[in-house]
């Protein structure tokens, strides 16, 4: 079973191609998140597969997001007790791949290795987006990597990590939460033509729409999902969005224009 968290569409695309490789089932964690918080009682907490549970997210600041650990926190999983962590990144996980072992010991899983690839940049708060040609040119590179892991994993094989770093860097995960992870700059400039898209994609259903124009509710993890997929570019983060590029892959591996 392929369970994947994706924002802008990045591990979306990767927990596809592992899934077409494998055979597995492929299983979106932002809909069940949306479903946890919309009708906890009952929306789905148990997962059950004879293949081997691969999770598929982003890296967020060296680590698997908090959104995702706190996730398989909070599920059962049956039958094969074999994991692997598969990462979509822009520059380095860190020691992600540490952190993954830890929490599948937690689990009782039996940790089969994180592998990671390296996809277009999506968080604009920080960073910029590269160009359409550019991201093409990632993803198609991307692709064959993806297929590769897709096959280790089908034949039982351990993914090892070719994108890690320094273990220190990835202690500046709580600082950047601390700092950085919030809605409190989100704004929406008068482009907005009230179309929903931002509040249909939000993974934690923070995003309401208040006289036709969202409103951010206080729980965010900066997925860059409503940003990227505003048909208007009508919604910023403070200064660090201003004039960049959005980016954002949909589920056909089409990107936005």
């Amino acid at each position: 079973m392929i369970l994947y968290f994706s924002g802008t569409g990045n591990s979306r695309y990767a927990a596809s191609i592992i899934a077409r490789e494998t055979g597995d089932e492929l299983v979106c964690m932002n809909d069940l998140m949306r479903e946890r918080i919309g009708d906890p009682y009952n929306a789905r907490y148990s997962f059950s597969s004879e293949a081997p549970f691969v999770f598929v997210c982003p890296t967020y600041c060296y680590r698997v997001p908090r959104v995702v650990e706190q996730f398989l926190r909070r599920s059962r999983f049956e039958g094969s007790r074999q994991a692997y962590f598969y990462l979509t990144c822009g520059d380095s996980t860190g020691a992600a791949a540490q952190e993954a072992e830890r929490l599948c010991q937690e689990l009782e899983l039996t940790f089969m290795g994180l592998g990671s690839v390296k996809m277009p940049e999506n968080y604009i708060a920080m960073f910029e987006a590269p160009s359409y040609d550019d991201a093409l040119g990632i993803l198609r590179a991307a692709t064959s990597q993806i297929e590769s892991a897709g096959r280790m994993i089908r034949f039982g094989k351990p993914l090892t990590d070719t994108n890690t770093g320094s273990a220190f860097i990835t202690r500046l995960n709580g600082a950047f939460y601390k700092l950085f992870v919030s809605d409190k700059k989100y704004k929406v400039k008068d482009t907005c033509i009230g179309c929903g898209q931002c509040q249909r994609v939000c993974p934690l259903a923070n995003i309401q729409m208040v006289d036709g124009r969202p409103h951010w509710n206080g729980n965010c993890t900066q997925c860059m999902a409503c940003i990227g997929i505003c048909p208007q570019d009508a919604i910023e983060y403070g200064r660090g969005t201003h004039g960049k590029r959005r980016y954002y892959l949909f589920a056909d591996g089409r990107q936005r224009d």
